[in-house]
């Protein structure tokens, strides 16, 4: 993409007492484009009256106007067109004084620092230090800038009514076919100064990101405007000082939380209707044609929802969870076959679920007998989670299992022995203990288990073990804002590694007390901020004959994936109690506000009949929601992808709405 022409802008006052004054640099760029001609850029310069000049006469007449507001200062920019026009309107904001080398930089839900855990094969610093993207990638649409003094700079879209189209060509300079409400947003290297950057339509460069690992030229988009018509664009920047990037990202999402004020989604489900439509998952899922009985839940086609071999005892599989909700809501609705073939999961996991050294059987296609050699501390530790769980209810219901308390314990003893100098767990291993991927991001997930076991088995052992993993997760993922690796098929910046971490430290508030479990509060708290960070406060909008855009899907609640895998995704489990439980702590009602946006937005594609979801099965939950222009390689914003895991999905909604189950655990009367 051609660099912007550049123009200066004095905003007197606009800066703080607490930020150096400084001359704030807008340079504004206006490109016209006419079918089958390249574009041509013009510079803009401000004139009188809102009035913005070029160097030659246009088809359009620019207007900018700028006001203080408590938000921040307010720049709304118009384009009228005087004939039929293509333009698309593009703006620098360079922070003068800051080393770009210097800064760190934050998208939510898409970047963070400089995205250097990503591959080079993603966006970050190792393919380009600059880069502008589609606002709906972002859980808002905002860009912020850090420097090396505290200082931080936002540039914030106010989102129009919501308009898409579907683009015809993935790069270069392409005309929009219809109407989009969706721009840009950004930052980029302007002469070692840093800019952030912010176009009408979008633009997307260096680089575009279409699919995992998968970058391609840039696009820059063009809207149409007919003689008379206009388009009104509004931004608000702001600064702020913050301690630290944590305090950053905390101080960033309040405030563009209380801007967008995100609201409930009504769908009318109770969470009686919910769990009755998703337990049809628990009867039609499972797989009882092998010795070692499981859900049926991953690697399996939307249209389909079949049954197969494939089997994962965590992650995208979570077998033995499904066992224990299938048990307690079987035994709780008098559903005899739910009981009986959650038992018969428990059971022929015993018999047939481990291996010869003591670890879970994680992953394989059971129908051959062929596990995964390669096995790793997140679907380990969550194995032991879900067993703890059924053990506590059937001993409160009378039924003892010591073999399975003896298995547990080996597992537990095996994990435990991984355990580095630092207090970090690698991320892989195989069933010898040899460490195959030492990546410590992972190391938040076993946490979880070793508390419960602490509980449940009354032996320290399990709770100074606990303490060293938090110990290592404060000082090298909290204190360094730097959360990483908890998802399996990705090597990256995740949402699951902040959701892990906070999690982490919720659980470790049942087995301490007094001034540890008021830092664990602290530190929960402060992780919490980074995993909210990832969930959308907007609604993307969507293009007629997109699936999402024709059922009136609501973003607000959703949480993006990861750098490398930009969908988004049910991923919450224990999310909203805990935020319910930081409101608690702190009288902060954003927390508990916003988990009810959460718990009702997530319902939404629940699919019942008559209301099928494009999902093939009623209560198959959907996963991979594409929200964007990114896919794994099917189908694109507004759809599926073709090839899903309601394995992790189903367990996830029924844990959000569950709340009492951990609490119930750790002995925590109402």
């Amino acid at each position: 993409m051609k660099h912007f022409f550049l123009s200066v802008l004095c905003v007197a006052g606009f800066f703080g007492s607490n930020i150096q004054a400084q001359t704030p640099e807008i340079k504004t760029t206006l490109a016209i484009m006419t079918p089958g001609n390249e574009a041509v850029e013009y510079r803009l310069t401000p004139g009188d009256n809102g009035t913005m000049t070029a160097p030659a006469a246009l088809p359009v007449q620019v207007t900018r106007h700028m006001a203080e507001t408590p938000q921040g200062t307010v720049v709304t920019m118009t384009v009228k067109a005087t004939a039929d026009a293509c333009f698309n309107l593009s703006q620098e904001w360079v922070i003068s004084g800051t080393r770009h080398a210097d800064c760190d930089f934050y998208m939510p839900g898409f970047w963070y620092h400089k995205n250097l855990r990503s591959p080079k094969e993603a966006p970050s610093f190792h393919s380009s230090d600059s880069w502008e993207v589609r606002e709906d990638r972002l859980s808002s649409p905002l860009t912020g800038v850090f420097d090396n003094a505290g200082n931080y700079y936002t540039v914030l879209r106010k989102v129009d009514a919501p308009a898409e189209c579907i683009l015809q060509n993935l790069s270069g300079d392409v005309i929009l076919p219809g109407r989009t409400s969706v721009g840009s947003t950004g930052f980029r290297n302007v002469g070692g100064n840093t800019a952030l950057v912010f176009s009408f339509p979008y633009v997307e460069a260096p680089k575009r990101y279409i699919r995992k690992l998968t970058l391609i030229p840039a696009v820059r988009a063009f809207d149409v405007l007919h003689r008379g018509d206009s388009r009104t664009i509004t931004w608000v920047l702001n600064h702020g000082k913050a301690a630290d990037y944590s305090e950053l990202v905390k101080n960033v999402w309040n405030y563009t939380y209380d801007y967008f004020q995100p609201k409930p989604v009504d769908t009318g489900y109770s969470v009686d209707y919910a769990k009755a439509t998703l337990s049809n998952f628990y009867k039609q899922a499972f797989n009882d044609n092998y010795d070692l009985k499981f859900y049926s839940g991953e690697r399996m086609r939307t249209d389909l929802c079949e049954k197969l071999p494939n089997y994962q005892v965590g992650f995208v599989g979570r077998s033995l969870l499904n066992a224990f909700n299938a048990l307690e809501y079987g035994e709780a609705m008098g559903r005899d076959d739910l009981v009986r073939d959650a038992n018969a999961v428990f059971d022929s996991h015993l018999s047939h679920g481990f291996s010869p050294q003591g670890f879970f059987l994680e992953c394989g296609n059971v129908a051959k007998g062929k596990y995964d050699p390669v096995l790793s501390i997140r679907r380990q530790s969550e194995g032991v989670f879900a067993t703890l769980f059924y053990l506590q209810y059937e001993k409160e219901h009378g039924r003892k299992h010591p073999e399975m308390e003896k298995m547990m314990r080996t597992v537990l003893d095996n994990l435990m022995s991984l355990i580095q100098p630092d207090g970090s767990f690698p991320r892989k291993f195989n069933a010898d203990k040899k460490i195959i991927d030492p990546s410590a991001g992972s190391t938040p997930s076993v946490t979880v288990p070793l508390a419960m076991a602490y509980k449940y088995f009354k032996d320290k052992r399990y709770l100074e073990c606990a303490r060293r993993t938090v110990a290592f997760l404060e000082k090298e993922i909290i204190n360094k804002a730097d959360y990483f690796s908890s998802t399996l098929d990705a090597n990256c910046e995740d949402k699951e590694a902040a959701l892990a971490a906070t999690t982490a430290l919720y659980y470790m508030t049942y087995i301490t007390k007094g001034d540890e479990r008021a830092h664990y509060w602290e530190q929960c708290q402060k992780a919490a901020y980074f995993c909210l960070s990832w969930y959308y406060l907007w609604d993307v909008p969507f293009s007629q004959g997109q699936f999402l855009g024709d059922f009136g899907f609501k973003s607000r609640g959703w949480g993006n994936v990861s750098v490398e895998n930009n969908h988004i995704d049910v991923f919450i489990f224990e999310f909203t109690s805990i935020l319910d439980k930081l409101t608690a702590q702190t009288g902060d009602s954003r927390f508990a506000d916003f988990a009810r946006v959460i718990s009702t937005s997530m319902l939404q594609l629940m699919p019942d009949a008559g209301h099928m979801c494009n999902i093939g099965k009623v209560g198959y939950y959907p996963e991979v929601v594409q929200h964007t222009t990114w896919d794994y390689g099917r189908n694109g914003k507004g759809f599926y992808n073709d090839i899903f895991a309601p394995g992790w999905t189903v367990p996830s909604l029924w844990l959000m709405l569950t709340p009492e189950r951990v609490p119930h655990y750790f002995g925590v009367k109402k």
